[in-house]
């Protein structure tokens, strides 16, 4: 690995013809092409572990920050929204759609990572890993069959996080923005993506032409380039200071 890699180990409890298995689905990574899709170079498992090797990126993840002004955050979601809708080209569903699955570098781009081309890995680890996510649309949650539009729910969900807002909605109604706060563009993009039922959330290709994100659809990288860096800067003051 070199600088520009990044390895990541998730443990696992499976079989052999199940590693095997996983192996042959993740071959699909080495043919995705998208500026906004994490750069996939390899997977190897050691005895229980699987180890995938991709790019770097500086910024880390979306969920190590904490407020995004809504012009930021704009730009994120324009880049989420592509990523999701090369994706979904493909007939590939995310499935785990999340701040922490978005990464930013301070280069101003926002790539998407870990995202369900294999079933057998998407099942293993939630096998290992129990728990509620809270990021899943209701007829994930519930059981039911889900698609496309469980992904759309999942993304109004996640930029709702950074906005200090989110909520349990299991078994509630979707969770609303604050009167007042945010833009009516905004807080429309966010209710759409909400609804509770999947077939009144808008598919993927109408979600790029919506006007919250044709709006910061303009390709400024440095607009995104400056705030990672400058949370950046923050962050290691932060550090230097707990060390003195």
């Amino acid at each position: 690995l070199d600088d520009h890699d990044i390895k990541k180990v998730i443990p696992l409890d499976i079989t052999v013809e199940l590693q095997k298995q996983i192996m042959s689905e993740l071959e699909i990574l080495y043919k995705c092409d998208s500026p906004y899709i994490i750069t996939f170079f390899s997977a190897f498992f050691v005895e229980n572990r699987i180890s995938i090797c991709t790019e770097f990126m500086d910024g880390g993840s979306l969920d190590v920050y904490k407020r995004i002004p809504e012009h930021v955050l704009g730009r994120i979601a324009v880049a989420v929204v592509k990523g999701l809708t090369y994706l979904w080209s493909l007939k590939i569903l995310h499935r785990d759609v999340k701040p922490s699955n978005m990464l930013v570098n301070t280069r101003g781009q926002v790539k998407l990572c870990d995202f369900g081309v294999s079933t057998q890995l998407v099942n293993s680890i939630a096998k290992t890993y129990v728990g509620t996510n809270a990021y899943m649309a209701p007829e994930r949650i519930s059981g039911e069959q889900y698609g496309i539009h469980a992904d759309v729910w999942s993304v109004g969900i996640s930029f709702m996080e950074p906005l200090q807002l989110l909520q349990c909605i299991v078994d509630e109604d979707p969770p609303v923005l604050p009167v007042g706060q945010f833009s009516e563009k905004f807080v429309h993009f966010i209710t759409q993506c909400m609804r509770r039922q999947p077939k009144e959330r808008p598919a993927p290709n109408n979600l790029m032409d919506h006007s919250f994100i044709i709006q910061y659809n303009d390709g400024n990288a440095e607009v995104l380039s400056m705030w990672v860096r400058r949370c950046l800067e923050e962050r290691q003051a932060q550090q230097a200071q707990g060390r003195v």
